[in-house]
C-alpha cells in the first residue's frame, strides 16, 4: 500500500484524495459514531469506533480491482483515491489515541500524554527524514552488486526494521511497514522493487485473509448472533448511503456505482489496528471491541458474495433503465490502425485517416464520450484499451499502427507497456501530455511522440509573428526551426533527468544558443536580401513593409 503513495500520484489525484476522501471518512465516522453513542457507548469510545468502522480494506479492494482489470476505470480511480486518504488518516489517528486514553493508563505508560506524542512524532520524523537521506544512496550501492536477491533482502530488511521500530514506541508494526513502503515509493528503484515483491503478493495476501478469518471471535458472535448481524447490516448500510452520495458527486457512471459502493462499504484491516490500540489504551472495552472486530471481518468476508450478487442481479436491472447502448467488440476486428481514446485529439487523427481512405478501430472507455461522438455518426467501440484481451479482439495482433490518444498518463503508459510486451509488430504513435510523459515514453523506446499542446502553441506563435510584421513563410520557417531545436534539446537532456541543476543549465544554454542562431540568421538574411524585412510601423496603418 505504501508503494502506491507516490507524491506525484497524490498530486494528480488530489481532488479525490483530499476532497472526497475526507468527506467519506468524516461523514461515515459521524454517522457510525452517532449510532454507537445511541446504543449506549461513551462519547469518546463512540468517536473511535466510528472512525475505525469508516475505514475500508485496501488489500481487498485493490485485489478485486486488479482481478477485474478495473483499476483504471473511473470508479477504480475513485476508490483508490479514497483508500489512499484512509491510509493517510490512520497515522494521526494512532498518534492521537494515547491522548484519549484514561489519565491513569496514560501516565502509567509514559508519564504524560504530550511526552508520548512527542516520542511518536520524533520516531516518525526520524524514519521519514533518515530514509530520505540514507535510502537512495544505500539502494544505489546495493544495486551495483547486480544481485537481485541482495536487493530484495535489503528492501525487506528496511520494512521489518521500520516495523520493529514503530512497535518499540507503541505504534503498530503495520504502520511501520506502511511508512517503509512510502519511503521506497520515492526511490528510482520502485519499479524494480515492485517486480521483486510480486511473487510474495499472492502468498502474503493469502496469509492476510487467513488472519482475517482467525480474527473472528465466534464465541462473541454466537453469544449475540442477532446483534452481530444487525451491526454488520447497519454499519454497511450507513457507509453505503454516504458512498452513494459521494459516487454521484464524483460523477461515476451509473453502471460503475454499485461496485464503488460495495467495495468501500465493508470494514478494513486498519479498523483492527485502531480498535486494538483503543483497547490497549483503555478507550474501548474488551467485549465490544471483540464483537466489532468480528463484525468488520464478517463484512470483509461477505464482500465477494455481494459482488457476485451485483454482477448477477443489480447490473442487469440498471441496463434496462433506458441507459444508452454502446457498440462492443463481439467479434475480432481487422483494421490496420487502432485508436485508443477518441477525445479531441483522437478525433482529428480519425478524421484524417478516414478522409485518406484508411479504416481504424476506435476504442473509448468514457461512456459519455462514446454517446457524444456516436451522435455525429462515428463508430466507436466502448471498452478499456488497458485490457490486453480487448486489444486483441480489436485486431491489435495484426494491426500496423496503434495510436495511443488517451488523456490519462498512467492509462497511456499501461497501453504502451502492453503493446511493447505483447504486440511487437505494431508501431506506436503516442500522444504525450507533457514533457515528463514524453520522457517516460522515450525510456520505453517509443519514438513517434507528439506533445498535445506543442504544435498548437507553435501555430499561435506563427500568428503572433505574422501580426508583428514577419512574412508568413518566414514565420513558418522560424516555427519549424524552433520545433527541431526543441526536440533535439529534449533528447540531449534525457540522460540527465535525475539532475535538476544540470537540466536547468542545459535549458538556459539551449535557449541562448537558439536565440543567437536566430539573430545570426536574421542578420544574414537581411544582408542577402537587402534588408527585405523591418518591424511593423504603426504610422502607416500597421501594414508590413515589403
Amino acid at each position: 500500500i505504501g508503494l502506491e503513495l507516490q507524491p506525484t500520484r497524490l498530486w494528480v489525484m488530489r481532488r479525490i484524495v483530499f476532497g472526497y476522501g475526507p468527506a467519506q471518512v468524516a461523514l461515515c465516522a459521524l454517522l457510525l459514531g452517532a449510532g454507537a453513542w445511541a446504543l449506549g457507548v461513551p462519547p469518546i469510545a463512540s468517536a473511535v469506533i466510528g472512525f475505525g468502522l469508516s475505514l475500508s480494506s485496501t488489500p481487498l479492494v485493490l485485489q478485486v480491482l486488479a482481478e477485474r482489470g478495473q483499476l483504471k476505470t473511473q470508479y477504480g480511480r475513485g476508490a483508490f483515491g479514497i483508500l489512499l486518504f484512509q491510509d493517510l488518516a490512520v497515522l494521526p489517528a494512532l498518534a492521537l489515541l494515547p491522548m484519549l486514553a484514561p489519565s491513569s493508563a496514560t501516565h502509567a505508560a509514559s508519564g504524560s500524554w504530550w511526552i508520548t506524542l512527542l516520542k511518536l512524532l520524533a520516531v516518525i520524523v526520524a524514519v521519514i527524514g533518515g530514509g530520505r537521506l540514507l535510502l537512495r544512496p544505500a539502494l544505489r550501492w546495493i544495486a551495483r552488486s547486480r544481485t537481485p536477491e541482495i536487493f530484495t533482502a535489503a528492501s525487506l530488511l528496511l520494512v521489518v526494521a521500520t516495523a520493529a521500530l514503530m512497535h518499540s514506541v507503541g505504534l503498530s508494526m503495520a504502520l511501520g511497514a506502511f511508512l517503509a513502503g512510502v519511503l521506497l515509493a520515492e526511490s528510482e528503484y520502485r519499479r524494480e522493487l515492485e517486480t521483486d515483491i510480486e511473487p510474495f503478493k499472492g502468498l502474503l495476501l493469502g496469509l492476510f485473509f487467513i488472519a482475517v478469518g482467525m480474527g473472528i471471535d465466534f464465541a462473541a458472535v454466537a453469544a449475540q448472533p442477532l446483534l452481530a448481524a444487525g451491526l454488520v447490516l447497519g454499519f454497511v448500510a450507513l457507509k453505503a448511503l454516504v458512498l452513494a452520495g459521494i459516487a454521484r458527486g464524483m460523477k461515476i457512471p451509473a453502471g460503475e456505482q454499485p461496485f464503488f459502493i460495495v467495495l468501500l462499504a465493508q470494514g478494513g484491516e486498519f479498523g483492527f489496528v485502531v480498535l486494538q490500540a483503543a483497547t490497549q489504551g483503555g478507550v474501548v472495552a474488551d467485549a465490544p471491541a471483540a464483537l466489532l472486530v468480528a463484525v468488520i471481518a464478517l463484512s470483509m468476508l461477505l464482500t465477494p458474495l455481494v459482488l457476485l450478487a451485483v454482477d448477477r442481479w443489480w447490473l442487469p436491472r440498471l441496463s434496462t433503465r433506458g441507459a444508452p447502448r454502446f457498440d462492443e467488440i463481439n467479434e475480432p476486428q481487422a483494421a490496420p490502425v487502432i485508436i485508443a481514446g477518441f477525445g479531441r485529439y483522437g478525433q482529428i487523427i480519425g478524421r484524417m485517416l478516414y478522409a485518406s481512405g484508411f479504416s481504424a478501430t476506435v476504442l473509448e472507455h468514457d461512456a459519455e464520450q462514446v454517446e457524444s461522438v456516436r451522435r455525429f455518426g462515428w463508430k466507436v467501440f466502448y471498452g478499456d484499451a488497458t485490457r490486453l484481451d480487448l486489444l486483441r479482439s480489436a485486431g491489435a495482433g495484426s494491426a500496423r499502427v496503434i495510436v495511443v490518444a488517451v488523456d490519462d498518463v498512467e492509462q497511456s503508459m499501461t497501453i504502451v507497456d502492453l503493446a511493447k510486451e505483447h504486440l511487437p509488430q505494431a508501431t506506436l504513435v503516442v500522444r504525450a501530455r507533457n514533457v515528463s510523459h514524453y520522457y517516460r515514453l522515450r525510456e520505453r523506446g517509443v519514438t513517434l511522440i507528439e506533445r498535445e499542446t506543442f504544435d498548437a502553441a507553435l501555430m499561435s506563435a506563427r500568428s503572433v509573428l505574422e501580426r508583428l510584421g514577419l512574412q508568413p513563410h518566414v514565420a513558418r520557417q522560424q516555427a519549424m526551426r524552433f520545433r527541431r531545436h526543441n526536440v533535439e534539446q529534449l533528447e540531449l537532456m534525457a540522460p540527465h533527468l535525475g539532475d535538476i541543476n544540470t537540466l536547468i543549465a542545459m535549458s538556459k544554454q539551449g535557449r541562448q544558443q537558439f536565440d543567437a542562431l536566430a539573430a545570426q540568421e536574421r542578420e544574414e538574411a537581411a544582408k542577402r536580401r537587402g534588408a527585405w524585412y523591418r518591424p511593423r510601423d504603426d504610422s502607416d496603418g500597421g501594414v508590413p513593409s515589403e
